[in-house]
């Protein structure tokens, strides 16, 4: 059974080391984003950033949820 575990472990720490690699790259292209869009429309960036943020919070709610 325990071999089994380890097996699934595995698994599962190969998966999150691939959504770690992808996630580092498209972090890049966000910090790209922001700079191209402040660079042109400092006023829009900073309100479309703010929506972002206050559905990142609604996101973050909703899975605190889960871990309930």
């Amino acid at each position: 059974m325990k071999n089994k575990n380890d097996s699934k472990l595995k698994k599962y720490l190969q998966i999150i080391k691939q959504i770690e690699k992808v996630r580092a790259k498209n972090n890049k292209n966000w910090m790209d984003m922001y700079r191209l869009a402040f660079s042109t429309a400092p006023e829009k960036a900073i309100s479309i950033i703010k929506k972002i943020l206050k559905k990142d919070i609604k996101l973050s709610g909703l899975a605190k949820k889960l871990l309930k």
